[in-house]
């Protein structure tokens, strides 16, 4: 990939997190890499590598392409690069150990719940805050939590029977003030509960009432003149600032999820897939769709849904999605979410972001690649996209026929190339097997003896083949194509001329083309110029053939002598200008004598 690729794409890559990924020619990943900073870590790659490791230069060299994802945080996307890298395993990254996992917060579901640090996460109710990916920031929160709210750490189960029983003693988390004794009885659970919630409040990030508390609690305490722990206070108001709020919430309502986005225009539409396993992000995948007639966006998803699960071997119960979907699956196995609040709704924002800044990408690509374009390139790329082709016509052959009553049939091929006339390749034919003023077996003559040598000589065949006529003419030309074996090998139209009709074989609706279009232009251009070549033939052999009778006329001279005469002097004018010798040069005394008296006679 080379600092032109990069500058291509460059003004598509946002100032976001994320991850982005290099691909090499065959659309593997060779490397996977984290950024707090999309545009300048990419950009970095295609600066000043005079100090650039050997090793990032070679994978430059290798990629052929950049994809990336934006997440929400710095800790997202470390975290999908990790999963990235384990699944794709990359060639250019150093690998990760599989058995590295990350941080949580647990909120146990009991009564008087727990709050404790742990890797593990299990279905039971409880609420898991992260993954983080920094266990000594999350050891940091930990502490900040039960700071600001004390909380028991015992597991005990502290139903109302065993705490009225008396079966629990306080103990010394009680007597230094890390807990206030809910075993006993001496904190109900209702208080309990208070501070539970605004531990959730730090958890979610919803700082604002956890931030006043805080600065209530140190105004409180400055105001009594408790100086050295309203400092603390303090401090801790200045860490809790700095903390950063969840990565993605593990809870019951999100467990294993596919989320989809779609977006588009008139022509594509494009697909963000988020898949989500156990609350974490841990692939994403961005599709482009070529739209057909009046397709609309559910319907699309309804297509590609199962596609992309199949892809991904997902097997997730949910499917997230912004618009109503018919998903092809009974609904107690998979069902459909149209989230309107909470983390389903962030996930749906976060995929469509990445959507937008694929059109983003998408159209300034466009815009690129039609400054790069030289009008023929952009000619051949609409005429492409007019007649649906799969592959650009740089290659365009039209055939036309011309007799008048059926005397001297002629036919004609022009070539065009690179969507210019290629004159030195224009072919003219006589016909030789058809008798009288029949068009239709004309074409199937010509068409024939064409692509039969071309075959023969191993010649490339053309992208497009033009026949000029309608429906009869185009059958017609197909019936040789097909005795060829060339129907799936070429894509072959006939143009009518009344309307500029647009005919495709054995489809007996038209095509219309923008009569201001380029492409219907070149087509006219190509239909006109083998109009011309076959009307200037048949011209030139009618004239050959009403000279040659004038001197088989003569008694005493055949076609052979005329013939003979013809070459060499170019017509009767020059022939009645050449003297006796000249002529009894090329066939004898006699002959010469015998048409020079004629030829006086008859001026």
């Amino acid at each position: 990939m080379t600092t032109d690729d990069y500058k291509a794409i460059a003004d598509s890559i946002p100032h976001e997190p994320g991850v982005y990924k290099y691909y090499d020619a065959e659309d593997t990943i060779i490397y996977v890499g984290k950024a707090k900073n999309l545009k300048k870590r990419i950009s970095s790659y295609f600066g000043d590598k005079k100090h650039q490791a050997y090793k990032t230069r070679t994978m430059v060299k290798n990629a052929k392409y950049i994809d990336f994802t934006i997440v929400n945080t710095e800790a997202d996307a470390l975290l999908l690069e990790n999963t990235l890298i384990k699944r794709y395993q990359p060639r250019y990254n150093v690998m990760l150990k599989d058995g590295k996992s990350y941080t949580y917060l647990c909120v146990k579901k009991e009564r008087f719940p727990r709050v404790f640090f742990t890797r593990k996460v299990i279905r039971d109710g409880s609420i898991y805050y992260g993954p983080y990916t920094s266990k000594y920031k999350t050891k940091q929160i930990f502490e900040l939590i039960k700071a600001l709210f004390p909380i028991r750490t015992c597991n005990f189960k502290l139903s109302e029977q065993n705490i009225e029983a008396g079966k629990f003693k306080v103990c010394l988390e009680y007597h230094i003030g890390n807990c206030l004794g809910p075993c006993e009885g001496f904190q109900t659970e209702e208080d309990y509960m208070a501070s539970l919630d605004q531990i959730r409040n730090i958890l979610n990030g919803n700082f604002k009432p956890v931030k006043d508390y805080i600065k209530e609690e140190m105004n409180r305490l400055a105001a009594s003149l408790q100086f050295e722990r309203a400092g603390a206070m303090k401090e801790k108001l200045s860490l809790f600032e700095d903390y950063q709020a969840k990565s993605t919430v593990v809870s019951q309502t999100i467990r294993d999820v596919d989320v989809f986005v779609i977006d588009g225009d008139e022509d594509y539409a494009y697909v963000n897939y988020l898949k989500i396993i156990n609350g974490v992000l841990i692939n994403t995948d961005t599709i482009e769709l070529k739209k057909n007639l009046d397709t609309d966006n559910s319907e699309l998803l309804a297509y590609v849904i199962p596609e992309i699960r199949d892809k991904y071997n997902s097997i997730a119960p949910e499917v997230i999605s912004a618009i109503p979907v018919e998903l092809p699956y009974d609904e107690s196995e998979v069902k459909l979410t149209i989230p309107q609040r909470g983390d389903k709704v962030r996930l749906l924002e976060l995929s469509n972001k990445n959507v937008q800044y694929l059109i983003l990408q998408k159209r300034k690509e466009k815009i690129n690649q039609i400054k790069k374009q030289t009008p023929a390139e952009r000619i051949l790329r609409t005429l492409q996209e007019d007649l649906s082709m799969n592959v650009l016509p740089y290659h365009i052959e039209c055939f036309d026929n011309s007799n008048i009553q059926g005397t001297n049939p002629t036919a004609s091929c022009v070539v065009f190339k690179n969507a210019k006339p290629s004159k030195k390749d224009y072919r003219k034919f006589k016909v030789k097997t058809v008798v009288g003023p029949d068009d239709f077996a004309s074409m199937v003559e010509i068409v024939y003896r064409r692509y039969k040598r071309l075959l023969d000589e191993e010649q490339p065949l053309p992208q497009l083949v033009i026949i000029d006529g309608g429906k009869g003419q185009l059958s017609s030309a197909m019936q040789s194509i097909d005795r060829l074996g060339l129907r799936d090998k070429m894509t072959v139209i006939g143009i009518a001329k009344k309307l500029e009709e647009i005919y495709f074989p054995e489809d007996p609706i038209p095509i219309y083309i923008n009569k201001k279009s380029e492409s219907l232009k070149l087509i006219q251009q190509a239909r006109n110029e083998a109009h011309r070549f076959a009307i200037n033939y048949h011209r030139d052999r009618r004239s050959q053939n009403f000279t040659s009778t004038q001197l088989t006329d003569i008694s005493g001279i055949g076609e052979k002598t005329a013939d003979t005469l013809l070459r060499h002097f170019g017509s009767v004018k020059r022939l009645k200008e050449a003297s006796v010798e000249d002529i009894s040069s090329l066939i004898g005394n006699q002959k010469a004598n015998i048409i020079v008296e004629a030829l006086k006679e008859s001026e």
